[in-house]
């Protein structure tokens, strides 16, 4: 059994490889030296992600991923929940294909849920470099 799963609460069916990024995350997280938990990745909408900001976090905007950490020792387990119109937006901005950025929202959560924060202008440094080392390592050949 699965221990990734992947569900839709937006309201469009994604066209995405499943297997593929389920992959990669574990992949991420073999190479952080940490084992993999039970991971739910969550697509939904800009207003659904609004409200679990609000109701859970006390914010009051738009984002692209909210994690929910559930680890414990190095088991990465949590929850991602993505806005799946954040993604698509964020896409047009940064122009890279959406399933680049996609990819990106989800590896950020998972390294979240490794330790790695983005509080600082230093840590959303550091995040994102290790972003972009494993976007281009895990990619597909």
């Amino acid at each position: 059994m699965e221990k990734i799963k992947f569900h839709n609460e937006y309201t469009q069916t994604l066209n995405i490889n499943e297997k593929s990024i389920r992959q990669k995350i574990i992949d991420l997280i073999i190479l952080e030296g940490k084992m993999e938990g039970e991971i739910s990745i969550i697509f939904c909408t800009d207003d659904y992600l609004l409200k679990i900001n609000k109701d859970f976090l006390n914010h009051d905007y738009y984002t692209d991923i909210i994690t929910f950490n559930y680890v414990s020792g190095n088991i990465i387990s949590g929850d991602l929940f993505i806005s799946i119109e954040r993604v698509k937006e964020n896409a047009k901005f940064f122009n890279v294909k959406f399933i680049e950025e996609l990819e990106r929202v989800i590896l950020h959560g998972i390294l979240h849920l490794i330790g790695y924060d983005d509080k600082t202008t230093e840590q959303k440094e550091e995040i994102r470099k290790k972003e972009n080392y494993y976007l281009r390592r895990l990619k597909a050949d």
